[in-house]
């Protein structure tokens, strides 16, 4: 008997998850689905494949490659992507031999195919499908070549596709998931590690009650608090983390001091940073996914959520290149520095450099423990010239209080004040010395106005966008808002 897995599933239903690799990639308890598959293959016994596949081919053929480590031998055939079966089965129809086992690779069956093979083989008749409360378990045992009878194979399938002049077997033991959603592929993993999806093997060893662990994985038994766990490679969970549910953690993934994960779902190479709660939900790079409300959830800031395979050199390096921009900044401003200690001291004020306690990028915890940025002391020039007022701000962006270009720092105070939702999402872009509220909008703009401009800019944030408001503040010097005394920036 020969297999023909079909995997060529282009995965709308579930994006952003399938944005960098197709549903038959995704892990469920550090394993793709599809390798799920073929476990199961290997263990009812069958030796030889055919793997229809359409997004991320390439990918598909490097992870699972030729089959030798389940004793297999795979061949690949390439689909439009969710194609007709019987098509695929026609066009490879050279290759193929005349009784199939066809099955779909990009679903969850757990351990039917055995006790599918087994339960048929009494069962006369071309075509038998397998059935698992009332449902298609896209499991289909041919006997004629793949002619006929292929219509619970395709994806979207419905319970009432199912042939009725075709044999059909009953698997009450079972179990199937379709992986059409976020919450089913939630449950998916959840079911998995517990040990309610029958036949999947889980990799790894159990290094304590509930807690499962894989290679070269570090993590403390004392961070289960209750419930069960699945942590996979290559991982490394802070002591201080607190597991509590159902979780389960993919490949290479590393989890900081205080983070508390509940009934949740965090996929490979992501970075859970300090005191992160994540409740209920699947964690993606930067994205957090809410599987009750349906709610997508991109983090700016890279000390909650971070993808770590877009950790590159690019960005370890943006923190030393900021103040090393400052420092340049600071020095070719060092012929002003004299001029403005001259305008303060001619002015009626009592300090001719002031201070001013602002909300910086410096990370720490407060009093009660909890991770939050640090104030910082910043000074100004007593003078109405708001080039010559702000310089002494370079000082901070050398320290990395402040970055060039950022949202508009805010007082302690200012930042308490803030009750809204919407008024916090500036929070998710650095504190710059200058940025778009501070170049575009007139400096008596309403504060609810400056507050949503920094929140657009928090959520529009990039590179790009960035190095266009250095130019356009470098610009700005040599206009009249800079030097009028009126008109300060």
């Amino acid at each position: 008997m020969q297999a023909v897995v079909f995997a060529d599933r282009l995965g709308r239903e579930l994006e952003p998850l399938t944005h960098r690799t197709c549903v038959a990639l995704l892990p469920v308890v550090g394993k793709p689905v599809l390798e799920h598959t073929l476990e199961a293959l290997a263990v009812a016994g069958l030796r030889r494949a055919v793997i229809a596949i359409s997004p991320f081919a390439d990918q598909v053929r490097a992870t699972i490659g030729g089959g030798s480590r389940w004793g297999m031998r795979l061949d690949y055939v390439l689909t439009q992507g969710e194609e007709e079966p019987e098509a695929v089965v026609a066009r490879s129809q050279s290759r193929l031999a005349n009784v199939l086992l066809l099955l779909r690779g990009d679903v969850l069956h757990g351990a039917a195919v055995a006790e599918f093979l087994q339960r048929t083989d009494g069962v006369a008749g071309p075509v038998i499908h397998g059935r698992v409360t009332g449902a298609p378990l896209s499991l289909c045992r041919h006997r004629a070549g793949g002619q006929g009878g292929l219509e619970p194979l395709r994806w979207s399938v419905e319970p009432a596709d199912a042939p009725p002049v075709w044999p059909v077997v009953e698997l009450p033991d079972a179990a199937l998931n379709r992986l059409e959603s976020w919450r089913a592929y939630h449950r998916a993993n959840l079911d998995t590690a517990a040990g309610r999806f029958p036949g999947l093997v889980i990799p790894g060893r159990a290094v304590a009650l509930g807690l499962t662990v894989g290679l070269r994985s570090k993590v403390s038994p004392h961070s289960l608090r209750q419930g069960m766990a699945f942590i996979g490679s290559q991982c490394r969970v802070e002591a201080t983390a607190e597991l509590h549910g159902e979780v389960v953690v993919s490949h290479g993934v590393m989890i900081d001091r205080y983070a508390t994960l509940q009934d949740s779902v965090v996929l490979p190479d992501t970075y859970v940073g300090e005191l992160v709660d994540v409740r209920n939900a699947i964690v993606q790079g930067n994205q957090l996914i809410r599987v009750d409300t349906g709610v997508v959830l991109p983090v700016v800031e890279t000390f909650l959520l971070t993808d770590l395979r877009d950790a590159t050199l690019r960005r370890t390096l943006a923190e030393p290149l900021n103040r090393l921009l400052g420092l340049l900044a600071l020095g070719l401003s060092l012929p002003l520095w004299p001029l403005a200690l001259i305008l303060a001291l001619t002015a009626n004020v009592n300090t001719p450099l002031q201070e001013v306690k602002l909300r910086g990028n410096r990370l720490g915890f407060d009093e009660r423990g909890r991770r939050q940025r640090l104030s910082f002391i910043a000074r100004e020039w007593a003078v109405s010239v708001p080039v010559l007022r702000y310089l002494p701000r370079l000082l901070a962006v050398v320290s990395g209080d402040l970055r060039l270009v950022g949202a508009v720092p805010l007082t302690p105070e200012q930042v308490d004040s803030r009750t809204e939702d919407w008024e916090r999402v500036s929070d998710q872009a650095p504190a710059g010395l200058i940025g778009p509220t501070l170049l575009h909008l007139p400096p008596g703009a309403p504060w609810e106005e400056r507050l949503l401009s920094d929140a657009f800019y928090a959520r529009q944030r990039s590179t790009a966008g960035d190095l266009r408001y250095l130019l356009q503040g470098l610009g700005m010097l040599f206009t009249r808002r800079a030097w009028w005394p009126e008109t300060p920036l």
